[in-house]
């Protein structure tokens, strides 16, 4: 069945010109001229479209509408950017546009970059790596331009990133697809094993060892192998992987004749091996062969505009794995989710709509089905910190321990900075700060000037959120909308919290 594409007529002579180029290349077409028929097209139409081109009107209100419907659904977006607009890549972002094109364009053009808009929602569909923004775009992209090539790839991001689904992508891409994917968690093998289930093993090369054992790189022999938390391998190992990545050779535990094998590796880490390296925890020669494609995985709160595609998605999923007649999820509900901050990203987002499908009595869920520490908050921020080499026999634990704590605070000031400087230049200046005031007499206790916001103990952390919207509402002269920007929260959040601690 041909894939099925709108083209509106915002300017008609662009689209006319785009429709009969991309009927000519075997594809569905329809254009599209109303609100009215947008909606049909996008909601009502038995077939959705797999991809939208807009011709011009992008900061309209249609066009807008269009690309909220399309989002909401997957649907890839191309956008025709006016050749006189200044910041061209800046609008596409703003309005969320999957791609974008400067007038005046070639029709051939707009076609490959249709088809290829396809392919790419065809890859998602395939690896299960969901989303529209900005950052999983790009991601996509390097996935594309990397998958042809036979270098080795690091993938770095936060547990529940999908590390292993983008690996996968790489893999079904390349010319490798028909060739094993062996994938291998560094942490989960203990040191003494670890050697063996990668290079194998000789009969007797060690007490329990009663055969030949093939190990998993040559199991992989012409596909891909995946080392994820490669960071956690130990240093006889790395070594050992050095070589291999060098010289495309190894020894079997207990062996005395290479073995050649060609396989691609890919692996994964969930903290920065530049730190690693710096700790001496990791081998600087083996970070620079493992990084020479790198691809960033971003955290899900660093693409909040993703999440409502992936609570739909996971509904569906999971309805129909239950075999719930489940409607969706109401507003409400979907907004605390987007304004949570998942410490465990993906993973701790499906878990989480998976057990609310489930459980949830109506047949949508609710603010009251999601659980309170993710309605207030609170259980979001910070999760516990695994000390990496825990487990380990390493000499020198307290220093290492001492190294690793100033590395990690180190990380949490550049990134105070980064939101520091992320923050709009045409905000005022926030005037909060923490005083905590002591249990002595209050005759003694000096006055507390006006303004900022006050700890005293006792005080809740819900206490102290209320007197930081009092503070707001006030700097602002009862101003919601410029309060939620000085808060740094949504606006339908503050209305929410104005209503909890009855302040509307």
């Amino acid at each position: 069945m041909a894939d099925r594409i709108l083209v509106t007529t915002d300017d008609l002579e662009h689209a006319v010109r785009i429709n009969a180029h991309l009927e000519g290349a075997g594809f569905d077409t329809a254009l599209v001229s109303s609100l009215d028929d947008v909606r049909q097209a996008v909601r009502g139409a038995s077939r959705e479209p797999d991809c939208i081109v807009l011709t011009g009107g992008l900061h309209e209100t249609r066009a807008q509408t269009l690309l909220a419907a399309a989002r909401e659904r997957g649907i890839s977006t191309l956008g025709l950017v006016e050749a006189t607009e200044p910041d061209a890549k800046g609008v596409a972002r703003a309005l969320g546009l999957t791609a974008w094109l400067a007038k005046p364009v070639d029709p051939a053009e707009v076609t490959a970059t249709v088809r290829r808009l396809i392919e790419r929602r065809k890859l998602q569909l395939r690896t299960g790596i969901l989303g529209e923004s900005p950052a999983i775009q790009e991601v996509l992209v390097k996935i594309e331009q990397m998958a042809p090539v036979t270098s080795t790839v690091l993938i770095e991001g936060e547990s529940g990133t999908g590390k292993e689904l983008a690996a996968r992508a790489i893999h079904d891409l390349s010319p490798r697809r028909g060739k094993p994917f062996i994938a291998v968690n560094c942490a989960a093998i203990p040191d003494t094993l670890l050697e063996s289930e990668l290079f194998g093993h000789e009969k007797g090369a060690f007490t329990g060892a009663a055969e030949r054992r093939l190990g998993r790189f040559e199991l992989a022999d012409g596909g891909t192998i995946f080392l994820d938390e490669v960071a956690e391998m130990p240093p006889a190992t790395q070594v050992k992987l050095l070589r291999v990545l060098e010289d495309h050779s190894f020894f079997r535990v207990g062996g005395v004749q290479p073995i050649k094998v060609d396989v691609r590796v890919i692996a994964a880490t969930n903290r920065s091996l530049k730190d690693a390296v710096a700790l001496g925890r990791f081998r600087d020669d083996l970070f620079y062969r493992l990084n020479v494609l790198a691809i960033y995985l971003p955290p899900l709160r660093e693409r909040r505009s993703d999440i409502p595609l992936l609570v739909r998605r996971f509904i569906a999923e999971f309805a129909s794995q239950h075999d719930r007649q489940f409607r969706g999820i109401a507003p409400e509900a979907l907004q605390i989710l987007v304004d949570a901050d998942w410490p465990g990203n993906v993973r701790q987002l499906r878990n989480l709509i998976e057990s609310m499908v489930v459980l949830a009595p109506e047949v949508e869920i609710r603010a009251s089905d999601i659980p309170r520490d993710i309605r207030e908050r609170t259980g979001g921020t910070v999760l516990p910190m695994r000390l990496v080499g825990a487990t380990r026999d390493v000499a020198g634990q307290e220093l290492e321990f001492i190294l690793r704590s100033l590395v990690e605070l180190k990380l949490q000031v550049e990134e105070l900075r980064r939101r520091l400087d992320e923050r709009p230049a045409s905000l005022p200046p926030q005037r909060v700060e923490v005083i905590e005031v002591g249990g002595g007499s209050p005759l003694d206790a000096e006055p507390v000037p006006e303004g900022p916001v006050i700890y005293r103990a006792g005080m809740s952390m819900a206490d102290v959120e209320r007197a930081a919207i009092e503070a707001a509402l006030k700097e602002t002269r009862g101003n919601r909308r410029k309060a939620a920007e000085m808060l740094g929260i949504g606006e339908r959040t503050l209305y929410r919290k104005l209503k909890e601690y009855a302040l509307a």
